[in-house]
Formats: C-alpha cells, sequence, structure tokens
C-alpha cells in the first residue's frame, strides 16, 4: 500500500506512548508521604509540648526577673499605645524626638490628674475609716443578734466534742511603713526604667519599621511584617483610646450620681470608678465593695446604704451588655474565658501591674495569632494538622 507524501514536507513523527510505572513506585509514593506525615505530626506534637512546657515556667521565670522583665514589656505596651500619637504630632511637623517626648509627656500627665483626683480625697476620707468600720460592726453586731441561737448551737455542739481550744501563734513581723520605705527604691527605679525605654522605643518606631519593612529577602514577607505591625498597633491603641473614653464616661455618670446622693467627693468616686473599670470583672466588683462599705458605714439604714453600690452595678450591666460591645464591635470580641485567664494569669506574675497589662498583651498576641494562624489543638488531638497549609508562607504577594 503506497501513501502520500505530505505536500509541506515530511511529516513530523508522532511521540512514542508512555511507558507504565514500576509496579513498585505507588507504593514507595505512599509509604514516603505516609512517613513525611509522621514526621510532620511528631513535629507538631513537640511543639505542642514545648508551648505547654514554656507556659508553665514562664511566670516562674517573669516572676524571678520582674525587675527586667516588667518595665520592657510595660514599656513595650506604653510603645504600642503611644506610637499613633506620635505619628500624629510628626505629621503636624515636629521632629521625631520632640513628638516622641510629647506623646509620653500626655500620657504622664493623664495618669497624674488622675491620680490626683483619686489619691487626694481618698487620704482625706482615709481618716474617717475608723468610725466607718466601727459603725459597720455595729451593724453585723446587730445582725448576729438575731442569729444568736447559731452561736449558742456551736457552743454546745463544741462541748459535747470536747473541742480544745487552739491557741494562736503570732508572729511579729515589718510594719506597713517598714516595708513601703523598703520598696519605695525599687518601685522609683523600675518606673523610672520603665518610662525611659518606653521613650527610646517611640523614638526609634521609624527605624526599626523601616527595618522590619525593607531588610527581608521577599517582598511578600515585608508585606505581611507591615500588616501584622499596623493591625497590632491599631488594635491595641484603638482599644485602649476607646475603652478610655467608655471609662471616662461611666466616672462622669458615677460621680454626678454620687453627687446626687449627697456622698463625700463624688469626683474621687467617678476617677476610682473610671480607673478600676480597666480591670475587667474585677475591677468592678471592687468598685461595688467599696460603694457597699462606705454606704453602710454613713447611711442611717441598711437598705438605703446598699443604693450606690445597687445603682453602679445597674450601670456597670448597661455599659458591659449594651454600650461597649455596641461601640467597639466584633474586631475586639474577646472570649471572656480568655480574658480571665489572662487576668489571672499575669496578676500571679506582677500583680495589679500586671492585671492591666493583661488586656493588651492578649490584644497582641490575638492578633498575632490572627495573622500567624491559631494552633488547631482540638483537631489536632484527633489527627488533624496543626496548623493549616500555607500559614507560614511568606512568599511573594500580589
Amino acid at each position: 500500500m503506497s501513501t502520500v507524501p505530505d505536500p509541506g514536507g515530511t511529516a513530523p513523527t508522532p511521540p512514542p506512548p508512555p511507558s507504565p510505572p514500576p509496579t513498585g513506585e505507588p507504593r514507595q509514593y505512599r509509604r514516603a508521604s505516609g512517613l513525611a506525615a509522621q514526621e510532620l505530626r511528631l513535629i507538631s506534637a513537640l511543639v505542642v509540648l514545648l508551648a505547654i512546657g514554656l507556659f508553665l515556667a514562664l511566670p516562674f521565670v517573669l516572676s524571678i526577673g520582674s525587675v527586667v522583665f516588667l518595665p520592657l514589656v510595660t514599656a513595650i505596651m506604653l510603645m504600642i499605645i503611644l506610637s499613633p500619637l506620635a505619628d500624629r504630632l510628626a505629621q503636624v511637623g515636629l521632629p521625631n524626638f520632640i513628638a516622641s517626648f510629647l506623646a509620653l509627656l500626655v500620657f504622664l500627665g493623664a495618669l497624674a490628674l488622675s491620680l490626683i483626683v483619686v489619691l487626694r480625697p481618698a487620704l482625706s476620707l482615709f481618716e474617717d475609716v475608723p468610725a466607718l468600720i466601727d459603725r459597720i460592726g455595729t451593724r453585723f453586731q446587730d445582725l448576729q443578734g438575731s442569729f444568736a441561737w447559731m452561736s449558742r448551737l456551736n457552743d454546745k455542739v463544741a462541748a459535747i466534742v470536747g473541742q480544745a481550744e487552739a491557741e494562736q501563734v503570732v508572729l511579729a513581723g515589718p510594719s506597713m511603713l517598714e516595708q513601703l520605705a523598703f520598696a519605695t527604691p525599687s518601685v522609683l527605679l523600675e518606673v523610672l526604667l520603665t518610662f525611659l525605654m518606653a521613650f527610646f522605643m517611640i523614638e526609634a518606631r521609624v527605624r526599626m519599621r523601616r527595618r522590619l519593612l525593607l531588610e527581608r529577602k521577599h517582598f511578600g514577607t515585608s508585606l505581611k511584617a507591615a500588616r501584622v505591625m499596623r493591625d497590632v498597633q491599631d488594635r491595641v491603641a484603638a482599644y485602649i483610646l476607646t475603652v478610655g473614653l467608655i471609662n471616662l464616661g461611666v466616672g462622669v455618670i458615677v460621680a454626678g450620681g454620687a453627687w446626687a446622693l449627697d456622698m463625700r467627693y463624688p469626683v474621687m468616686w467617678g476617677g476610682l470608678a473610671a480607673l478600676l473599670n480597666f480591670l475587667p470583672y474585677i475591677g468592678p466588683l471592687a468598685m461595688a465593695a467599696l460603694l457597699t462599705l462606705y454606704g453602710l458605714g454613713t447611711a442611717d439604714s441598711a437598705l438605703v446604704g446598699l443604693v450606690p453600690a445597687a445603682a453602679y452595678l445597674g450601670l456597670h450591666a448597661t455599659e458591659s451588655n449594651l454600650v461597649t460591645p455596641s461601640i467597639l464591635g466584633a474586631r475586639f470580641t474577646i472570649n471572656p474565658v480568655l480574658i480571665l485567664l489572662a487576668l489571672s494569669y499575669f496578676s500571679w506574675i506582677w500583680g495589679v501591674v500586671g492585671a492591666l497589662l493583661s488586656v493588651p498583651i492578649l490584644l497582641t498576641v490575638t492578633a498575632l495569632f490572627d495573622h500567624l494562624g491559631k494552633p488547631n489543638l482540638i483537631g489536632f488531638l484527633f489527627g488533624e494538622p496543626l496548623f493549616a497549609a500555607g500559614v507560614l508562607d511568606f512568599g511573594e504577594e500580589a
């Protein structure tokens, strides 16, 4: 059979059919992928164990080295909070050094004004504390008179059992003035170190941003670093500013209510309510307890004495459930369990200062996890990957 020649030339030779893969290659591929999955899960398990160990060991390290770590963490939080104000001042035309100093000076002025509003009347009211305690004790004695039968029953049970009275041993310790005298130099040193580090961090924020953005190998890495840094700064600063304005409104309402109820030093009660409202859950409870003690010690009856605390609790319920969620929105919504955990965790380490820093630290960590990816701990227990695919992919981005 003859073939017709191609008028355009010689026809191209068709490619040979693909040869079938060796029979052992799919089995080796499945074995390699299984080993890779086991290796990844082993590495993820090690990461989880290291994270748990770090979480348990970190409080002891931070508590022992609080002289170093507490000023450092506080200065970092102040830098995050005050950097937007310094940027605004620098946009006006002020030099970076002066803008950083003015931003820190504004914070110090607001803090000093708040302490003066609260502490000066509190020192005057402190002189009346013994009289208030005596009056409250008298009210409780009258209340105990109604339940005297319980005390007599307890005495009869103790006489039947033959329980001997235990001797109390009181160990002499340093007085409050001695403890204050010993603690003042270290506290002043930590405060000075905190504000000095905060000033130099705020002043160096432009250089730090430039290094973070320009000294990266890939443009995608610089872009992701810029997004993380901007989101952390905006989220923490916006939260503190918004909550500060809300707490200022709460303080004004409490001061007006204290004046309407003819309480002494209404401005002090308003400032105290505004400051304690920065501590979630614990601060309002402490404020309600103070109002209860003051009301019971000054009012003619116990029912009237509970009116200030009841009014404050109603105000706090409205603020925390209606006003604050509607203003902050879903962006700043945090699980209350996480807030309580952070509050107890950092107050255990650093006391009151740690409690104040707990929410900003939690916001910073939450913003970082939103960009870097949250670990899938529950799914990891059932065989899922610890992190989603592509979480740490810092490649080129459009």
